[in-house]
């Protein structure tokens, strides 16, 4: 079963709904109801009359800074305006936070069917995986939307539609990753999204407690084993990439359970880098991850929190700290057990000096009494003509 992370699943039964059966709270749907990507009939035409929203001003409506107040409205058709918003959040990513509001409110607004609601789930799913760089957030947005669409047809809400939509590539992995070039770049950047998805898409329990997808999990460890079945480069590189970005987390989640999944996932990489028939380079990267994983994924231990953070107990307390030095040039941090005592010389010495310009000049004195730019000190002096003069016999050899 799909749910089950064990080291030889078995297949998916046809007609069995992983994604949403243990997400939706409802029975599973057969396989003939599901979304087929391919036959979507968009109900977003372009000839379509131009859009306004609910309560949409024309007069006074502004995008905000990111697009230099240019108006929102009017778009041709509601696909023009979920387009333009998701290339606009691709260009500039640090804009998410002030206009996610205003874009779900206008969402929230249009998207009043059961078609537009799937064509929205289609057009987000494309642009995830269409632009390597937007899986991250096109992540984050999915779980935002998630939380704050309001429609619930019946056919299932934005989250139950969406991982519907991650299951029918699902469900393509084993002839995916055996295909040509073409199929097999798609297919990575589904299974890097799904990876993005994974570590963002928030789920909330019957307490309100916040958890991760659990089934989720159990897609990503089917598709790992998809990828190191068949290992060409391109497939290695695509694990070796989703690892690094959900390894830790899949670890600690595979440990709370009691499982050695990752055990059996490194095995099988040791197994490649001796028997498959991979670049060198490609042998190198999947030993470098082996050492990433024995060091604990880079982690010291388990953070404390913050509350709980003590130089005692939390190797990185001191890790931003500036470093200083002593008036001998040796280097301390407030990790020195001395450092009171080392800092209170520093600033009795910088007491010394009297106050300085911006270009260096004594404001009591109008010099600097300590550098004389006409004098040198006899040592320095001799040591540089000595370095001048080996400089100059190494450049006529």
């Amino acid at each position: 079963m799909f749910v089950t992370q064990n080291s030889q699943p078995s297949p998916l039964p046809p007609t069995q709904d992983i994604f949403v059966a243990q997400n939706s709270g409802g029975s599973a749907r057969s396989k003939s109801q599901m979304i087929n990507s391919t036959a979507i009939a968009s109900q977003l035409s372009v000839n379509a009359p131009e859009f306004y929203p609910l309560g949409y001003d024309s007069a006074s409506a502004d995008y905000g800074d990111g697009y230099d107040n240019a108006p929102v409205f009017p778009y041709s058709n509601l696909a023009e305006y979920v387009q333009d918003f998701l290339n606009h959040l691709t260009e500039q990513p640090g804009t998410f936070e002030m206009e996610i509001t205003q874009f779900t409110e206008i969402l929230n607004s249009w998207v009043i069917t059961e078609e537009t609601l799937q064509d929205l789930v289609e057009l987000l799913y494309r642009q995830a995986t269409a632009l390597p760089n937007f899986s991250y957030m096109g992540a984050r947005l999915c779980n935002y939307l998630s939380h704050h669409l309001t429609i619930n047809p019946s056919t299932g809400n934005f989250r139950q539609l969406l991982l519907k939509r991650c299951q029918t590539e699902y469900e393509k992995r084993d002839h995916a990753a055996k295909g040509d070039e073409t199929a097999r770049k798609r297919f990575h950047a589904f299974i890097l999204f799904l990876g993005e998805l994974y570590l963002n898409l928030e789920i909330k329990g019957a307490k309100g407690q916040i958890a991760r997808a659990e089934v989720l999990q159990g897609a990503l460890w089917d598709l790992l084993t998809a990828l190191f079945s068949n290992p060409v480069d391109s497939n290695l590189i695509c694990a070796v990439k989703l690892l690094k970005l959900t390894g830790s987390v899949l670890e600690d989640t595979w440990k709370e359970k009691g499982k050695t999944n990752m055990d059996e996932i490194i095995q099988r990489m040791e197994n490649v880098v001796l028997d498959a028939n991979c670049s060198r380079d490609v042998k190198q990267m999947l030993l470098k991850l082996v050492e990433l994983r024995s060091s604990n994924w880079g982690r010291v231990h388990a953070a404390s929190s913050y509350s709980e953070a003590t130089p005692e107990n939390d190797p990185n307390y001191f890790m931003n700290e500036p470093t200083f030095y002593t008036s001998d040039g040796v280097p301390f941090t407030a990790a020195d057990p001395d450092y009171q005592e080392k800092y209170q010389e520093l600033l009795d010495r910088e007491d010394l000096f009297p106050e300085f310009e911006e270009n260096g000049t004594d404001l009591s004195a109008g010099g600097d009494p300590y550098f004389d730019d006409d004098e040198m000190d006899p040592e320095i002096e001799e040591a540089f003509e000595k370095f001048c003069l080996e400089s100059e016999r190494k450049r006529k050899q």
